[in-house]
């Protein structure tokens, strides 16, 4: 049975490298297919490169896509992992 489910977090702070290494790293361990959407590009959240590409910076909005067995907590850890990795000074 496939689940998806979406969240959108509000930026603030830059999405730069320690950020997408975290965010990279921690959506690795799920085996949901995740993906940040930043207006119409999108990054697979699994790639540190692909994340740092999409150019998110402080106060816009990020959506998380997650789709597979586990969808649900990868949205909720990767939300929760985004809200505070982009905070001023992370």
């Amino acid at each position: 049975m496939q689940e998806s489910c979406e969240a959108v977090v509000m930026l603030t702070g830059d999405l730069h490298a320690r950020p997408a290494a975290s965010l990279a790293i921690a959506a690795a361990g799920f085996e949901a297919s995740i993906a940040f959407l930043v207006g119409d590009r999108r990054a697979d959240a699994k790639s540190v490169l692909s994340v740092m590409a999409i150019g998110a910076t402080s106060g816009q909005q990020v959506r998380i896509l997650a789709e597979g067995p586990d969808a649900p907590q990868a949205v909720e850890a990767l939300r929760d992992l985004l809200a505070q990795a982009t905070q001023v000074g992370a």
